[in-house]
């Protein structure tokens, strides 16, 4: 590098420097590395333990150097209760994705949340089922066309799209429930700042902390990278509206 160069992007530790297997225009990387940063940042990375589940989610054991548990579809939520109360020194959070969390894994996340386990959730809402072949999801829009609704999501038919950090940010033992996206730098950086603190207060003793992240998913979307990144600003957020809907220390309490 030579002396008027500088550096402004570098590779952070707890990300392995491996080459993706994921989608062109998938965001579970970038994802990645923001949990990466935050991790490190904090230094955590050593005493991390991530629980992944079933669905694109789950690779994510591939890329942090962390030590990592697969769990049962939908049960990272539980394997994750499990490991912090068995490691109470470690830091412990679930990498999920919106069929595996908002579905079968919807009691698991509830019960989890409303007891407030010191876990940490990260929850990628890319509105369908996509390492299984594209199926509707408990989050997908109306109107979007999925291979089991070929003809677009029905509210009359399927209800509408499930806001999950609405429903955490309503139960007693959430202390931090946030909802982000990936597909501007304001939006990445306003991310990074919401893990640090669903991050924060699982090492503060407070709660449980939650935070969903607005992705794509290009292939299921049958969308160009570029078309799949507009869709967020132009479809999700105006549903799944971007804020924070639960922290305890703005509230001026702690959980018990």
């Amino acid at each position: 590098m030579s002396s008027h160069e500088k550096q402004v992007f570098a590779v952070t530790d707890a990300v392995i420097d491996v080459p993706t297997h994921y989608c062109p225009g998938c965001q579970h990387g970038t994802i990645h590395r923001l949990v990466g940063e935050c991790l490190d940042e904090a230094g955590l990375t050593e005493q991390a333990i991530c629980i992944g589940s079933i669905g694109c989610s789950v690779f994510i054991y591939n890329y942090l150097n962390v030590d990592a548990v697969e769990a049962p579809h939908g049960r990272a939520p539980a394997v994750a209760t499990g490991a912090k109360r068995a490691n109470p020194e470690n830091f412990v959070f679930a990498y999920q994705g919106d069929g595996d969390l908002a579905s079968i894994g919807l009691a698991e996340i509830m019960h989890c949340a409303n007891r407030g386990e010191r876990v940490s959730v990260v929850f990628v809402n890319n509105t369908v089922y996509g390492m299984t072949g594209g199926q509707m999801a408990p989050t997908t829009m109306v109107g979007q066309k999925t291979t089991t609704c070929p003809g677009g999501r029905c509210a009359e038919r399927e209800g509408l799209p499930m806001k999950m950090a609405e429903i955490i940010g309503g139960l007693g033992g959430t202390a931090y429930s946030a909802r982000v996206a990936v597909d501007t730098v304001k939006h990445l950086k306003q991310a990074k700042k919401a893990l640090k603190k669903a991050f924060e207060v699982q090492t503060q003793g407070k709660g449980f902390g939650f935070v969903e992240l607005l992705a794509t998913c290009p292939t299921n979307w049958r969308m160009s990278p570029l078309e799949a990144n507009a869709r967020i600003s132009e479809e999700m957020i105006p549903y799944f509206p971007l804020g924070t809907y639960k922290d305890i220390e703005d509230e001026g309490g702690q959980q018990s």
